[in-house]
């Protein structure tokens, strides 16, 4: 192993909390009740439609669907300053530095707004690349990784140079199909015994996640 490919929101950055929060702002507007975090466990899944889909048991038109995500990312962007990073993500990533390996940050967040976030915290000093979502919010992460992974020199390095450490089952999905190795983060994305159904190594630590 030669390269951590870390996820970003749920695994390096801590907002569990104010994801759940925006969600139910959205559903508000759909005169949907809110849920809690075992209520978003109970559902949630890739793309993020269907999560939605699934809380409310019926479709989503496109003007419903732009509206949820407007409304998503204004809440989520007004409660940033109530989250930080995950309690060991400085240690894991100096580890990754001591070890003498390189590290990526690989989210579905937008691109334009994950870069200067992540600078403003200096974890740039730390990467070799920061991808964003750079296209649109029904991308798969399985895309997003395969063209991070290209990016990164995949065909040169060979699979098994990387490890990917995300915090939910579309992580483990995407690497898996990428034929590439994941960790699964227990950060709280997901019920503990959908993790064990993954394939993939279950720690309840980042720092954990570089020697499963």
């Amino acid at each position: 192993m030669r390269h951590i490919i870390w996820d970003w929101n749920g695994t390096l950055f801590d907002d569990l909390h104010i994801v759940v929060e925006s969600v139910n702002a959205s559903l508000a507007e759909l005169g949907a009740p809110p849920i809690d975090a075992d209520g978003y466990r109970d559902h949630y899944t890739r793309p993020v439609h269907l999560f939605y889909e699934r809380l409310l048991g019926r479709g989503l038109d496109d003007a419903e669907w732009k509206q949820i995500d407007l409304t998503f990312h204004d809440t989520y962007r007004l409660a940033l300053p109530r989250a930080d990073l995950a309690l060991d993500a400085i240690d894991a990533l100096e580890t990754v530095a001591v070890r003498g390996w390189t590290q990526s940050i690989l989210s579905m967040w937008w691109h334009s707004e994950l870069v200067p976030f992540v600078e403003e915290r200096r974890l740039d000093r730390f990467m070799q690349r920061v991808d964003g979502n750079r296209n649109d919010a029904g991308e798969t992460k399985q895309t997003h990784l395969e063209r991070h992974l290209d990016a990164l020199g995949i065909s040169d390095l060979g699979a098994a140079a990387f490890l990917v450490v995300g915090d939910a089952l579309d992580d483990a999905r995407a690497a898996i199909a990428a034929g590439v190795p994941c960790a699964l983060y227990d950060s709280g994305s997901h019920h503990r015994a959908e993790f064990e159904t993954a394939g993939v190594p279950v720690v309840q630590s980042l720092r954990e996640a570089l020697d499963a």
